[in-house]
């Protein structure tokens, strides 16, 4: 983690913070604690929000950052080339900050000397802080822990780890009244997935053996398997939520009580929304990645995730139920 310009805490208090963050809905997830300590310890502040705005949108309608801007924009491919031609509006867009705050991968270190290039006026720097990208370096912390120390620079210590999200907008009436438990039977990688088998059991089971309702996710790598377990269960007790914009998924899953799920994007966003969740584990480092939720619990086999029961996951459907 380097650090460029004047003390941070000079700077910061009614000031504009930049947080620069790209990757996948879990990479994202995990990033929240970063955006709510420093809207806890700087609450003055003007917090802007560089990423992906179909995953960053989450932040602006939590309430946890100010404004969204796509990474993706053309235009902004300057700041990646040595000493590269620089946008004038991302100029002036760069130059409003006092703090950035970067997560990009950046071992070169181009895109900070860019942006430090965009404010250098009377002897204003802006105060660029790289964080780290790859957070499997740091085998025994936690992720959001990794995310985290960058602040230490800004004189945020011993922040809350856990990631919430408090959407503006419940987004009850969009779902059909009952007891919901949102099932995500995917992952970014098919080693970290309970076969499809077990899960058209324990569905079947859920649906003649309980009273919850099923709201079954998937994005475009998982609609085949949607569409295999929802074909087989009556319509009036299950909902397809597939490839939906996330912040409508998001507003779904939070009117839910019970998730299901493996190590992914979605399980994150589950346990940031509040909900009581069980993740079916595999391999992944737990220390690194699991969920930072007291009401999540992760469901472990000694011969990796293909041994767990579906009788074990039905058994704790059938508590969370009853409790």
């Amino acid at each position: 983690m380097e650090r460029s310009g004047p003390t941070a805490e000079s700077t910061v208090p009614g000031g504009r913070i930049l947080i620069v963050r790209g990757g996948a809905i879990g990479d994202f997830i995990l990033t929240l604690p970063v955006l709510q300590a420093l809207k806890s310890s700087y609450p003055r502040a003007v917090l802007h929000l560089l990423g992906y705005p179909q995953v960053a949108e989450l932040a602006r309608l939590a309430g946890l950052a100010d404004q969204v801007q796509a990474i993706e924009a053309q235009p902004l491919a300057g700041f990646f080339v040595p000493n590269g031609p620089l946008a004038p509006d991302w100029r002036t867009y760069f130059a409003q900050f006092d703090v950035i705050v970067s997560y990009l991968y950046d071992p070169d270190h181009i895109f900070r000397d860019n942006v430090l290039r965009c404010r250098q006026v009377d002897g204003e720097r802006t105060t660029f802080i790289q964080g780290p990208h790859r957070l499997e370096e740091q085998p025994d912390q936690h992720a959001t822990q990794t995310l985290l120390a960058p602040l230490e620079r800004l004189a945020v210590y011993q922040p809350d780890c856990r990631p919430r999200l408090a959407l503006s907008g419940d987004g009850r009436s969009t779902m059909p009244p009952g007891r919901w438990l949102a099932i995500h039977p995917g992952s970014g990688s098919s080693a970290k997935n309970w076969p499809l088998e077990n899960w058209r059991t324990l569905t079947d089971a859920l649906i003649e053996s309980t009273g919850w309702r099923l709201l079954l996710i998937g994005g475009e790598a998982e609609r085949d398997a949607v569409e295999q377990l929802i074909s087989d269960l009556p319509s009036e007790r299950c909902r397809p939520a597939v490839c939906l914009p996330l912040t409508e998924l998001a507003a779904l899953i939070g009117n839910c009580e019970g998730f299901l799920g493996h190590d992914s994007g979605i399980t994150h966003l589950a346990a940031a929304l509040g909900l009581r969740g069980l993740a079916l584990w595999g391999a992944t480092n737990q220390r690194v990645w699991r969920p930072q939720s007291e009401r999540f619990e992760l469901l472990l086999a000694p011969n990796g995730i293909t041994g767990i029961q579906v009788e074990e996951v039905l058994r704790r459907c059938r508590f969370w139920e009853a409790g």
